[in-house]
């Protein structure tokens, strides 16, 4: 799902009823999650699901145990804390940086 998509979505992992952060996504995509989901004080669960292609990659689905949680609003509110201390950006969330400027929404164009 992403943050891309605001849908909230409800699924059962473990046979828990969770709201499903991510779903699809390789193994270090989900230790990345589980491990800063944990940081925020949430009940992640995972479920690995065996792929069908002729690779047979396993891919994961992420999830955590309370129904209200959706991870585009956790991110936008800046409800989330990085490991580091400061908070979770749309950058962080998509691990395209470790650091990010808070405010994603001032990128300036590079110049010419």
């Amino acid at each position: 799902m992403g943050i891309n998509n605001a849908k909230h979505i409800i699924g059962e992992i473990e046979g828990v009823r969770c709201s499903i952060v991510e779903s699809g996504v390789g193994l270090e995509r989900a230790a990345f999650l589980h491990q800063l989901l944990e940081f925020n004080n949430f009940d992640v669960k995972e479920q690995a699901v065996p792929s069908e292609t002729p690779e047979g990659e396993t891919t994961y689905t992420i999830g955590v145990t309370d129904l209200l949680f959706n991870p585009t609003y956790a991110v936008y509110d800046f409800s989330l804390k990085t490991p580091e201390g400061g908070y979770v950006t749309p950058g962080y969330w998509l691990q395209e940086c470790i650091e990010c400027n808070p405010s994603y929404w001032l990128r300036k164009r590079p110049k010419k």
